[in-house]
């Protein structure tokens, strides 16, 4: 939960906006790409986007674990190292996977900015070590975000000043099992805000937390409706433009 109210304008500056998940995406433009960013920020909108560690540890911004819907190529993006992974083209266009730090120098604070970490299990040191050092001197609106809680109680360890955030689904994990798992994640994680699933609002959780404090940003916001729940039960949305 934020302890100071310079955290607190901290969120309030990186949720000034709403979010365009993974890029602004659609009419020609592929997701977690250059060209996708660029229209975000054309819109002066914030973006959400991916990262996830090459084989020698660098962060990559891509969404799946599988090169395969994106690109074409068989494997995993944990298979190949750093080098292969950036001659890579994207699907349809003539753009490579980018590395994180050049997607930072593009964004340049000029829009809040989400960082989702992907990670599987408690193996996360290689990423959010690469994460953490790409965001050293930006100066920009910026927080990280996992569904693992490892992946906020690293950065709460290590680089306490860099926001945190949470990221919830309650499909499949509904009832008293489901609410503990989402409270013992809280509590390894140490989040500043939430990325909720909007199809889960309004949730008793989420109301909770957001009564203490810590502010909600819901995904992915689609439609009408969607957009309703959330400007009733979220303080931002992450959103893809469907209606």
């Amino acid at each position: 939960m934020p302890s100071s109210p310079s955290r607190q304008a901290e969120l309030q500056r990186l949720a000034a906006r709403p979010f365009a998940h993974r890029g602004l995406h659609g009419a020609g433009r592929i997701e977690n790409s250059r060209a996708a960013f660029q229209a975000a920020l054309d819109c002066g909108h914030g973006i959400e986007l991916d990262v996830q560690a090459s084989r020698d540890g660098e962060a990559f911004v891509f969404h799946d674990y599988d090169l395969r819907r994106l690109t074409g190529r068989e494997g995993g993006v944990a298979d190949l190292p750093s080098a292969s992974l950036a001659a890579i083209t994207l699907t349809g266009t003539d753009e490579t996977i980018p590395p994180l730090p050049e997607i930072l120098a593009l964004v340049a604070g000029r829009g809040g900015l989400l960082i989702e970490v992907k990670a599987k299990g408690a193996s996360v040191y290689h990423l959010c070590a690469s994460v953490a050092a790409a965001l050293e001197g930006y100066d920009g609106p910026v927080g990280v975000m996992s569904f693992n809680p490892h992946v906020g109680h690293w950065f709460a360890r290590h680089r306490p000043a860099i926001l945190r955030g949470m990221v919830v689904t309650e499909e499949n994990k509904r009832g008293l099992r489901g609410a503990i798992e989402r409270r013992l994640a809280l509590w390894r994680a140490r989040p500043d805000f939430l990325g909720y699933d909007v199809r889960d609002l309004p949730s008793r959780f989420a109301a909770a937390c957001r009564n203490r404090g810590m502010p909600v940003m819901t995904w992915t916001v689609r439609t009408a409706a969607q957009r309703a729940t959330a400007a009733a039960h979220a303080d931002q949305i992450i959103y893809e433009d469907r209606e």
